[in-house]
């Protein structure tokens, strides 16, 4: 008797699937050359009438993630950020 031949999965390319980013993740860190992840400081949008020039220029500054644990977590959440630096 022949032998049956079993075509399931034979010569098939499994399919990759692309990772969908977060987009608040993307738009809220950056990777820098040296490949840190950097964000600013938060509250900024608004109300900037009742705060000091010197409070004005501080929350304009870049801030190193310094946990990895939370380094971790948005890598995971933004998977691409690293080819998409600008």
């Amino acid at each position: 008797m022949p032998k049956k031949s079993n075509k399931r999965g034979k010569g098939k390319k499994k399919k990759k699937y692309k990772l969908k980013t977060h987009k608040a993740t993307s738009k809220r860190f950056r990777i820098t050359g040296s490949g840190k992840i950097v964000r600013t400081k938060g509250h900024q949008g608004h109300l900037k009438r009742r705060k000091s020039k010197r409070a004005k220029r501080l929350s304009t500054e870049m801030f190193e993630v310094p946990v990895a644990k939370n380094r971790k977590t948005i890598k995971r959440l933004a998977p691409y950020i690293e080819k998409n630096r600008k």
